[in-house]
């Protein structure tokens, strides 16, 4: 299902995101004028999506990582409550960020092989990931940061 708006929200699906397709490859994305390359950004961009960051492995996009104004179908945002969270997404698992770091804790809200992974701070929800559920969990599990 591609994303709607809700207000000034965009919705990101577990498909993608408007035109914008997991595994779809940066050379497609860049025939169609979606991904761009920025000077100042620390990789590509999507045209007309600056509040989602693609993430490629191999050429393919495998993860999108999400800001503020986007949201889930559930209308999970950047800010929700972790309580809130867990309503929406019951089955999700708790990942603990590993001690003496500056990670976030995590909720992974996994349907099939794709998921969105909730980074939180035990209150509200900090950042966003969703995409292919094996490499939102091993961007956890390997450590992460916007570049």
């Amino acid at each position: 299902m591609p994303a709607r708006p809700v207000g000034d929200t965009e919705v990101v699906h577990l498909s993608g995101l408007d035109e914008i397709e997991f595994g779809d490859t940066e050379q497609e994305l860049t025939r169609r004028g979606v991904l761009r390359a920025e000077v100042d950004a620390c990789g590509p961009t999507l045209a007309g999506h600056g509040a989602a960051s693609p993430i490629f492995v191999d050429d393919r996009l495998v993860l999108l990582w999400l800001d503020d104004p986007m949201s889930t179908p559930e209308g999970i945002t950047v800010g929700t409550p972790v309580e809130e969270v867990l309503a929406s997404y019951p089955e999700a698992v708790r990942l603990d960020a590993p001690q003496r770091t500056y990670r976030f804790d995590g909720l992974l809200a996994r349907d099939g092989d794709r998921a969105y992974l909730f980074l939180h701070d035990g209150t509200s929800v900090r950042e966003i990931i969703a995409g292919y559920a094996d490499w939102a969990r091993r961007l956890f599990d390997e450590g992460y940061g916007p570049c």
